[in-house]
């Protein structure tokens, strides 16, 4: 049971791939239910592809915990996204399990290896987390991905047989839960300039994803005059221009008149993020004006109230954009989720654990385990709908993410699953 092993499953051969019930995942899937099995775990596979592995401590009618994180990645990936989560809850539980002691847990524990967390084949983020959670629409099934492939035919094809019905049930009801817990590589570097391995999370920001579709005229690039264009690349060109002003400096472009409060501004200043990560135009040909023109929007901020003043705000200047040019604009919303606030109990007990942890392994520890938000969106989120969340953030180098750079230093690791041990040791034995 190792990090290393997850890497080698992959969909492509040069890098690290593994999207939403793609053979890599299934392959993953099928890995991770092994090494449950190995710990001592009852496992499944839920009807959204989700492996769980659960024991039932000595009172299997109490309330479980559950811990989970993702095992699909994004495209080019690092190793750590998701299945160190995953890892460092089986090393703590298999500790127990050599130890004679997870029989004693004083209610059930449940880890989850979510399907889908990161949205790449289908642009629809928390697949797995959110049917769990049951805010996951019954609509989603129909969602294809660029092949024409639904949600539903891709488990389908994996022999899983989900309908309308079916997805509903897997919701969890919320008596049955105690809380959630889980780990992640902060994907950020603050860890890393502080000197601690391990942090605790207060919040997650919010987020929303657009795509954004703008419509010109075709024409050919040597005969249609400059002042003649309706030239939709150029127009996304100004928008997405407008949209890294507006993020750097919202300030500058908010007002205080009922749309967004002073104090919205001023939190946005310190956490707003915005991105265009796709773009694609149609006919894509380089002695062609484009048709057509589609891009990809991310918008993420602490406060929520900000957030959709900043929305507000980027779509009536990118109709602005669109009608100076005579270009048709469209703004389609893919996705949304509120900033989460993480329970104070559940941080308080993971703050202590890695606390905890640090002194096991390092003796005297100067300073105390440090807070941070989350910026990127984590499975946690979902889960915030069906039970109080916790997390703790691992160091990882020069805070990058989402990369075959991608590093957790070995000790770190040992760190983070020791943690969620002294969790476990504290809280439920």
């Amino acid at each position: 049971m190792n990090l290393e092993s997850t890497m080698q499953v992959s969909d492509a051969d040069e890098y690290l791939q593994r999207t939403f019930q793609s053979p890599a995942s299934i392959k993953a899937g099928n890995l991770i239910r092994l090494w449950m099995e190995d710990v001592g775990l009852k496992t499944w596979v839920d009807k959204m592809g989700n492996v769980h592995g659960r024991t039932e401590g000595i009172n299997p009618s109490e309330k479980a915990l559950l811990i989970g994180s993702h095992l699909d990645t994004v495209i080019d990936a690092g190793k750590f996204d998701g299945s160190l989560g995953i890892v460092c809850a089986l090393s703590a539980l298999k500790v127990l399990n050599m130890t004679n002691r997870m029989g004693r847990l004083r209610r059930p524990v449940e880890i989850i290896a979510f399907s889908d967390e990161e949205g790449v084949r289908f642009q629809s983020t928390f697949l797995g987390s959110a049917a769990i959670a049951g805010v996951l629409p019954a609509s989603a099934l129909h969602v294809h991905d660029k092949s024409g492939v639904t949600v539903q035919d891709a488990l389908r094809e994996n022999s899983i047989e989900t309908t309308e019905e079916n997805l509903l049930e897997l919701k969890y009801d919320p008596e049955s839960v105690w809380g959630y817990i889980e780990v992640h590589i902060e994907q950020g570097p603050v860890l890393e300039t502080i000197g601690l391995p391990l942090g605790s999370v207060k919040g997650i920001a919010g987020q929303t994803r657009l795509k954004v579709t703008v419509r010109g005229s075709q024409g050919h690039a040597g005969t249609v005059p400059m002042n003649m264009r309706q030239d939709p690349m150029v127009a996304a060109a100004e928008i997405i221009v407008l949209l890294e002003g507006l993020c750097k400096q919202p300030e500058q472009y908010l007002s205080y008149d009922g749309e967004c409060r002073a104090s919205e501004v001023q939190s946005l200043s310190g956490s707003l993020v915005c991105t265009v990560g796709e773009i694609s135009s149609w006919p894509s040909a380089s002695n062609v004006i484009p048709g057509q023109v589609t891009f990809t929007v991310d918008v993420r901020a602490i406060d929520d109230m900000g957030r959709e003043a900043v929305l507000y705000e980027l779509s009536k200047r990118m109709r602005q954009i669109c009608d100076r040019r005579s270009v048709f604009c469209k703004i389609d919303r893919k996705h949304d989720a509120n900033a989460v606030v993480c329970d104070k109990e559940l941080s308080s007990q993971l703050s202590s654990a890695a606390y905890a942890a640090l002194q096991r392994i390092k003796g005297e520890v100067a300073i105390d385990v440090p807070a941070l938000m989350s910026g990127a969106g984590q499975d946690a989120m979902a889960i915030s709908h069906l039970t109080k969340v916790g997390m703790l953030f691992v160091r990882c180098r020069g805070g990058i993410s989402h990369s075959p750079a991608e590093h957790v230093l070995d000790d770190d690791v040992w760190a983070s699953s020791t943690a969620v041990l002294a969790f476990l040791e504290t809280a439920l034995l």
